[in-house]
């Protein structure tokens, strides 16, 4: 990833559009990453992908991953895959 610094921000603004057209782009200040400027569309796609991770109320949890936490759970309780 590029890196500008805010003065490269006002100086160079510019390249660092230019930059930023292929890949997100670092702006640091005082050596320090502050902000990252990137196309619309990039933000669009990166807003846009869904989070892996997902929590369920009792009840609501589907059942192919019920399924799931059961065949461990039953799997940990007879002491598989213990390191011992």
């Amino acid at each position: 990833m590029r890196s500008f610094s805010l003065t490269d921000l006002s100086n160079k603004s510019g390249e660092v559009v230019e930059a930023a057209y292929t890949g997100p782009v670092d702006i640091t200040r005082r050596g320090k990453r502050k902000f990252v400027l990137m196309t619309a569309d990039q933000y669009d796609r990166l807003r846009k992908a869904e989070d892996p991770r997902k929590v369920y109320a009792a009840g609501e949890t589907p059942p192919e991953i019920a399924a799931l936490f059961e065949a461990e759970a039953g799997r940990l309780s007879r002491g598989e895959g213990y390191d011992d």
